[in-house]
Protein backbone atom coordinates (compact mmCIF):
# COMPACT_ATOMS: atom_id res chain seq x y z
CA UNK A 1 0.00 0.00 0.00
CA UNK A 2 1.40 3.44 -1.10
CA UNK A 3 1.65 6.19 1.40
CA UNK A 4 -1.01 8.77 1.37
CA UNK A 5 0.19 12.41 1.81
CA UNK A 6 -2.07 15.08 2.91
CA UNK A 7 -2.26 17.86 0.76
CA UNK A 8 -0.18 20.85 2.00
CA UNK A 9 -2.81 24.08 3.33
CA UNK A 10 -1.19 25.96 -0.14
CA UNK A 11 -2.79 23.42 -2.16
CA UNK A 12 -6.35 22.59 -3.87
CA UNK A 13 -8.62 20.13 -1.50
CA UNK A 14 -7.88 16.63 -3.70
CA UNK A 15 -10.90 15.16 -5.69
CA UNK A 16 -13.70 13.60 -4.32
CA UNK A 17 -12.97 10.55 -5.46
CA UNK A 18 -9.02 10.69 -3.85
CA UNK A 19 -10.76 11.67 -0.57
CA UNK A 20 -12.74 8.39 -0.35
CA UNK A 21 -10.05 6.02 -1.22
CA UNK A 22 -7.80 8.21 1.50
CA UNK A 23 -10.53 7.83 4.01
CA UNK A 24 -11.22 3.95 2.68
CA UNK A 25 -7.47 3.48 3.84
CA UNK A 26 -8.19 4.89 7.20
CA UNK A 27 -11.30 2.72 7.91
CA UNK A 28 -9.09 -0.06 6.88
CA UNK A 29 -6.40 1.05 9.36
CA UNK A 30 -8.95 1.50 11.89
CA UNK A 31 -10.38 -1.90 11.29
CA UNK A 32 -7.33 -3.79 11.89
CA UNK A 33 -6.64 -1.71 15.12
CA UNK A 34 -10.37 -2.55 16.79
CA UNK A 35 -9.71 -6.90 15.10
CA UNK A 36 -6.17 -6.34 17.31
CA UNK A 37 -7.92 -4.71 20.16
CA UNK A 38 -10.78 -7.31 20.34
CA UNK A 39 -7.80 -10.21 20.13
CA UNK A 40 -6.14 -9.38 22.68
CA UNK A 41 -9.48 -9.06 25.29
CA UNK A 42 -10.81 -12.54 23.87
CA UNK A 43 -7.33 -14.37 24.33
CA UNK A 44 -7.02 -12.78 27.69
CA UNK A 45 -10.47 -12.88 29.05
CA UNK A 46 -10.45 -16.79 27.74
CA UNK A 47 -7.13 -17.44 29.51
CA UNK A 48 -6.97 -15.45 32.31
CA UNK A 49 -10.96 -15.16 33.13
CA UNK A 50 -11.69 -18.31 32.30
CA UNK A 51 -14.84 -17.24 30.40
CA UNK A 52 -16.01 -19.52 26.86
CA UNK A 53 -15.12 -17.60 23.73
CA UNK A 54 -18.38 -16.52 23.11
CA UNK A 55 -18.44 -14.84 26.17
CA UNK A 56 -14.91 -13.58 26.00
CA UNK A 57 -15.67 -12.00 22.61
CA UNK A 58 -19.35 -10.10 24.23
CA UNK A 59 -16.69 -9.08 27.88
CA UNK A 60 -13.83 -7.52 25.10
CA UNK A 61 -16.48 -5.68 23.54
CA UNK A 62 -18.03 -3.96 26.17
CA UNK A 63 -14.85 -3.30 28.06
CA UNK A 64 -13.96 -1.23 24.23
CA UNK A 65 -16.45 0.33 23.84
CA UNK A 66 -16.54 1.20 27.26
CA UNK A 67 -19.79 0.11 27.83
CA UNK A 68 -18.62 -2.19 31.53
CA UNK A 69 -18.05 -5.38 32.23
CA UNK A 70 -20.57 -8.20 32.15
CA UNK A 71 -18.85 -11.18 33.99
CA UNK A 72 -17.18 -11.15 37.27
CA UNK A 73 -13.47 -11.64 37.26
CA UNK A 74 -12.85 -14.55 40.07
CA UNK A 75 -8.87 -15.07 40.04
CA UNK A 76 -6.64 -12.25 40.73
CA UNK A 77 -4.85 -12.74 37.52
CA UNK A 78 -8.03 -11.95 35.71
CA UNK A 79 -8.48 -9.29 37.86
CA UNK A 80 -5.36 -7.60 37.07
CA UNK A 81 -5.58 -8.59 33.35
CA UNK A 82 -9.30 -6.58 33.44
CA UNK A 83 -7.92 -3.68 35.18
CA UNK A 84 -4.75 -3.65 32.36
CA UNK A 85 -7.33 -4.00 29.67
CA UNK A 86 -9.88 -1.52 30.80
CA UNK A 87 -7.12 0.84 30.47
CA UNK A 88 -5.56 0.32 27.35
CA UNK A 89 -9.20 -0.26 26.13
CA UNK A 90 -10.33 3.67 27.06
CA UNK A 91 -7.01 4.71 25.16
CA UNK A 92 -7.33 2.67 22.22
CA UNK A 93 -10.94 3.60 22.00
CA UNK A 94 -10.14 7.13 21.63
CA UNK A 95 -7.22 6.47 19.41
CA UNK A 96 -8.93 4.55 16.93
CA UNK A 97 -11.66 7.10 16.78
CA UNK A 98 -9.17 9.91 16.27
CA UNK A 99 -7.51 7.59 13.25
CA UNK A 100 -10.81 7.55 11.37
CA UNK A 101 -12.08 10.91 11.83
CA UNK A 102 -8.87 12.60 10.96
CA UNK A 103 -8.84 12.75 7.30
CA UNK A 104 -12.34 13.80 7.50
CA UNK A 105 -11.61 16.88 9.93
CA UNK A 106 -8.27 17.51 7.92
CA UNK A 107 -10.47 18.37 5.08
CA UNK A 108 -13.14 20.59 6.39
CA UNK A 109 -10.42 22.51 8.20
CA UNK A 110 -8.75 22.43 4.87
CA UNK A 111 -11.48 23.98 2.80
CA UNK A 112 -11.88 26.38 5.67
CA UNK A 113 -8.46 27.32 5.09
CA UNK A 114 -8.48 27.06 1.38
CA UNK A 115 -11.74 29.58 1.30
CA UNK A 116 -10.43 31.88 3.56
CA UNK A 117 -7.14 32.42 1.67
CA UNK A 118 -9.28 32.85 -1.68
CA UNK A 119 -11.59 35.73 0.32
CA UNK A 120 -8.10 37.51 1.40
CA UNK A 121 -6.88 37.51 -2.25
Amino acid sequence: MTKMKLEHRRQEVVALPQFFLRLGSYLLFSLMLIAFSLGLGILGYHYFGQLDWLDSFQMSCMILTGMGPVADMATKSAKIFSSFYALYSGVAFLSIAAVFFAPIIHRLLHILHVERDNESN
